[in-house]
Protein backbone atom coordinates (compact mmCIF):
# COMPACT_ATOMS: atom_id res chain seq x y z
CA UNK A 1 0.00 0.00 0.00
CA UNK A 2 1.46 3.30 -1.01
CA UNK A 3 0.39 6.44 0.84
CA UNK A 4 -2.45 4.58 2.48
CA UNK A 5 -2.94 4.48 6.26
CA UNK A 6 -2.03 1.56 8.47
CA UNK A 7 -4.55 -0.32 10.57
CA UNK A 8 -5.21 1.63 13.79
CA UNK A 9 -7.36 -0.95 15.59
CA UNK A 10 -9.22 -4.19 15.06
CA UNK A 11 -12.36 -4.75 17.11
CA UNK A 12 -14.40 -7.95 17.16
CA UNK A 13 -18.15 -7.44 16.95
CA UNK A 14 -20.93 -10.01 16.88
CA UNK A 15 -20.63 -10.74 13.15
CA UNK A 16 -17.70 -8.65 11.89
CA UNK A 17 -14.16 -7.58 12.58
CA UNK A 18 -14.14 -3.78 12.43
CA UNK A 19 -10.77 -2.86 10.92
CA UNK A 20 -10.23 0.86 11.54
CA UNK A 21 -7.79 2.89 9.42
CA UNK A 22 -8.78 6.41 10.54
CA UNK A 23 -10.55 7.93 13.55
CA UNK A 24 -14.26 8.49 12.82
CA UNK A 25 -14.11 11.78 14.71
CA UNK A 26 -11.87 13.16 11.93
CA UNK A 27 -14.81 13.19 9.51
CA UNK A 28 -17.84 15.39 8.95
CA UNK A 29 -19.88 12.51 7.50
CA UNK A 30 -19.50 8.71 7.21
CA UNK A 31 -21.27 6.64 4.56
CA UNK A 32 -21.04 3.40 2.61
CA UNK A 33 -21.20 4.39 -1.08
CA UNK A 34 -22.30 1.71 -3.56
CA UNK A 35 -19.02 1.87 -5.50
CA UNK A 36 -17.01 1.26 -2.31
CA UNK A 37 -19.35 -1.58 -1.36
CA UNK A 38 -18.78 -3.16 -4.78
CA UNK A 39 -15.00 -2.94 -4.30
CA UNK A 40 -15.31 -4.56 -0.87
CA UNK A 41 -17.49 -7.39 -2.17
CA UNK A 42 -14.97 -8.09 -4.96
CA UNK A 43 -12.38 -8.94 -2.26
CA UNK A 44 -14.44 -10.39 0.59
CA UNK A 45 -18.05 -11.56 0.47
CA UNK A 46 -20.20 -9.61 2.91
CA UNK A 47 -17.55 -6.96 3.68
CA UNK A 48 -18.59 -3.34 4.18
CA UNK A 49 -16.63 -0.11 3.75
CA UNK A 50 -17.17 3.04 5.79
CA UNK A 51 -16.04 6.14 3.91
CA UNK A 52 -15.52 9.41 5.74
CA UNK A 53 -15.87 12.86 4.21
CA UNK A 54 -13.58 15.78 5.07
CA UNK A 55 -14.61 18.84 3.10
CA UNK A 56 -14.90 17.59 -0.50
CA UNK A 57 -12.63 14.57 -0.03
CA UNK A 58 -13.64 11.01 0.82
CA UNK A 59 -11.33 8.46 2.48
CA UNK A 60 -11.72 4.94 3.85
CA UNK A 61 -12.44 5.20 7.57
CA UNK A 62 -12.90 1.49 8.27
CA UNK A 63 -13.73 -1.88 6.76
CA UNK A 64 -15.98 -4.52 8.28
CA UNK A 65 -15.07 -8.12 7.37
CA UNK A 66 -17.12 -11.16 8.34
CA UNK A 67 -15.86 -12.69 11.55
CA UNK A 68 -15.90 -16.20 10.07
CA UNK A 69 -12.64 -15.50 8.16
CA UNK A 70 -10.63 -14.98 11.36
CA UNK A 71 -8.90 -11.83 12.61
CA UNK A 72 -5.63 -12.16 10.69
CA UNK A 73 -7.42 -12.82 7.38
CA UNK A 74 -9.86 -9.98 8.12
CA UNK A 75 -6.97 -7.52 8.40
CA UNK A 76 -5.42 -8.84 5.15
CA UNK A 77 -8.74 -8.52 3.33
CA UNK A 78 -9.38 -5.03 4.71
CA UNK A 79 -5.97 -3.91 3.42
CA UNK A 80 -6.73 -5.43 0.00
CA UNK A 81 -10.05 -3.56 -0.07
CA UNK A 82 -8.24 -0.34 0.79
CA UNK A 83 -5.82 -1.00 -2.11
CA UNK A 84 -8.71 -1.76 -4.46
CA UNK A 85 -10.42 1.52 -3.63
CA UNK A 86 -7.18 3.50 -3.94
CA UNK A 87 -6.43 2.12 -7.40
Amino acid sequence: MTNEPNVETVEAGDDYYHVRFRDPDDFDDIRTPDWAQNAAESVSEGAEVRMGKQGDDWAVQSVLVKKSVGEEKAVEQAEKILDEIAS
